[in-house]
């Protein structure tokens, strides 16, 4: 047979054994930023390959959101670097030039020092230089490969390693982010090498961020879809060489046929959710690579 209970049975004992903690006696929760506040102090980042294109819109948009900034970039963009600097120093915020190439790892050091020297405690690292090729997977030469991994591995590995010991060092934990891409998530033919670095790419986030948690550092990704910049330019001459389509045309079919929202993406797109990315709003986020395609994956 079974055993019924009325719930009003129960409610008189289970108030009886309940102690309601006095309001001043309840503990009162406190937020805990891994970059400060704007009413706190200075942010600092560091965006690396902003002379131009997604870095240069990354650079403007977090010294809008507040940010002092260096800018870095190859010594060949040195004043393309120079003239993001004088249009955020129009903003109103501080921002110098130094010019380093990441996929050495002594000029990343310098590059961080020279960060924290002239702009402070370093709050974000932005690992955004990269580079691409098209190429045929069986015509690719192993310095094809090895350059690519150089800059788009190597160069995130030196700028989440050294960024991370500079804020492990300060004990105020920050922000990594990196650069990764949709192919991170399904290769494009005739881009196999590139591919294969931005996979790498999402996998040293997701790694650094299992050991970055504990110094309160978060550690994510951002792949953005075909964007409207000098790389993608490259890539759709390059592929249209190979199709015998006129330049501009393969990325006309991608937009009209991958893209869902039917437009290639700019520069800004992408900035805006690194914005998101470098804010405290994020501060639960890490090991995570965010897609900005305008949907051509869906997650």
């Amino acid at each position: 047979m079974a055993l019924r209970i009325s719930g009003r049975a129960l409610a008189p004992s289970a108030l009886r054994n309940t102690t309601v903690l006095p309001a001043t006696s309840r503990k009162q929760w406190v937020r805990h930023y891994a970059t400060p506040v704007k009413d706190q102090e200075n942010r600092t980042a560091i965006v690396t390959g902003s002379a131009r294109g997604i870095g240069k819109a990354i650079a403007l948009r977090l010294a809008q959101d507040g940010y002092d900034i260096c800018i870095n970039d190859i010594p060949a963009n040195e004043p393309g670097a120079k003239e993001v600097v004088s249009e955020i120093k129009k903003l109103g915020r501080n921002a110098f030039n130094f010019s380093a190439d990441v996929s050495n790892l002594k000029e990343v050091e310098n590059l961080v020092q020279a960060s924290v020297s002239e702009l402070g405690p370093l709050n974000t690292m932005i690992s955004n230089a990269g580079i691409a090729q098209v190429k045929p997977l069986l015509e690719l030469t192993e310095q094809d490969f090895k350059r690519m991994f150089e800059v788009n591995v190597y160069g995130t590995f030196n700028c989440y390693s050294v960024a991370a010991r500079q804020m492990i060092k300060q004990g105020t934990g920050g922000k990594l982010l990196g650069a990764a891409s949709i192919v991170a998530f399904k290769p494009f033919a005739l881009l196999s090498h590139y591919s294969a670095s931005k996979w790498a790419v999402r996998g040293l986030t997701q790694a650094f961020a299992m050991e970055m948690a504990t110094h309160k550092i978060t550690v994510n990704a951002y792949a953005p879809g075909i964007v409207g910049t000098a790389m993608w330019d490259l890539i759709d001459e390059k592929l249209g060489e190979l199709s015998g389509a006129k330049k501009g045309d393969t990325i006309k079919k991608y937009s009209s046929e991958l893209i869902a929202l039917g437009r290639t993406s700019e520069p800004e797109d992408v900035a805006k959710t690194v914005s998101f990315l470098s804010s405290p709003d994020s501060d639960y986020m890490t090991g995570q690579t965010i897609l900005i395609d305008g949907g051509i994956i869906f997650t």
